[in-house]
């Protein structure tokens, strides 16, 4: 993952010279005991290298406090686990399965199924969530641009409109082929969910969405193209409230690299959802990582303490990257 460059319109280059990616099914990895505050419900596997331990007790705080919590780390170039704690538990993600639609959406573009046709905004693609379509007075608007708002600002509108385009089987087809086995997009985004509709948007284990961005990191999923679509669109990204918000970047401007990094990152919230899957570039080394934590949303207090945990981990990942190469 190379410097960005200036335009808005550039995608950010894949690195190279790994062996594995999502093409292949992802690697099933032997874990050690973590310490007790890191068991969440599900069974548990854990690990982690010894510079995460206070990600490790934050998380392992959330856990006791009733939340489930899956995270995993990894070493992008070598695909070394750093952390691992639930990270094949399947848990709601609200939104972050949107970036398999974009993969979707760029192997469409690349292969010319879509073109620059500009799609109309339909009453049925209306939600009252995330993104800027439904206050913008353009009614129509090509592919790349939909697919730019979502990856800049989760555009429910955009989403939807897409999917429509794309298609939900064409999503999970897709997802197959990579051996994306238990991380899905099922639902296209709703304001209320009713008995007739999928309990949640997308569902994803933790250890699943790390390697998926590994693999879009080393040009891996499906191809470079497709990978460098993805990765430009995701860099638009202007949610940094949560790992990422340790990480010190300007949320609405980090396409270049600050300071010796590089983020790539994308969330999902919603009540007692918070998730996020990101590559971090340093100066020292680049992680690929993801956590997700559902929760009692019943306080501000909870909520806070998922945030403030999710940032420690994300000070962590920071300082992994910022070190000396350990491999």
């Amino acid at each position: 993952m190379t410097e960005p460059d200036a335009a808005p319109s550039s995608e950010p280059s894949a690195e190279q010279g790994a062996d594995t990616g999502p093409s292949r099914r992802p690697r099933r990895r032997h874990h050690v005991d973590a310490a007790d505050g890191a068991r969440v419900r599900g069974r548990h596997r854990g690990g982690a290298d010894e510079r995460f331990s206070a990600g490790l007790e934050a998380l392992g705080a959330l856990a006791r406090d009733g939340a489930s919590v899956s995270a995993s780390v990894i070493d992008t170039s070598t695909g070394k686990a750093l952390l691992a704690v639930d990270d094949t538990l399947v848990q709601p993600v609200a939104s972050l399965g949107r970036v398999l639609l974009l993969i979707e959406t760029a192997a469409q573009l690349e292969d010319g199924r879509l073109h620059g046709d500009r799609l109309q905004r339909m009453a049925r693609d209306t939600a009252t969530g995330a993104g800027l379509w439904q206050f913008l007075q353009e009614s129509t608007m090509q592919v790349p641009d939909l697919a730019t708002l979502v990856g800049a600002s989760a555009d429910a509108w955009a989403t939807n409109a897409l999917l429509s385009a794309v298609g939900i089987d064409a999503v999970r087809e897709r997802a197959e082929a990579l051996g994306i086995e238990r991380t899905a997009l099922i639902d296209r985004v709703r304001d209320r969910r009713g008995p007739d509709d999928a309990p949640d948007a997308s569902v994803a284990p933790a250890g699943e969405l790390a390697w998926l961005m590994r693999g879009l990191a080393l040009g891996e999923v499906v191809d470079e193209p497709v990978s460098n679509r993805v990765l430009g669109w995701l860099s638009l990204a202007s949610d940094l409230s949560l790992v990422a918000g340790a990480f010190g970047l300007d949320p609405l401007a980090h396409r270049a690299l600050d300071h010796g990094l590089q983020a790539v990152v994308v969330t999902g919230s919603s009540t007692g959802v918070r998730a996020e899957a990101g590559i971090l570039r340093g100066p020292g080394s680049s992680v690929s990582y993801a956590v997700t934590v559902t929760f009692d949303d019943a306080t501000l207090q909870r909520r806070l303490a998922v945030v403030e945990a999710l940032r420690t981990l994300g000070t962590e990942v920071l300082e992994v990257v910022h070190a000396p190469s350990y491999r």
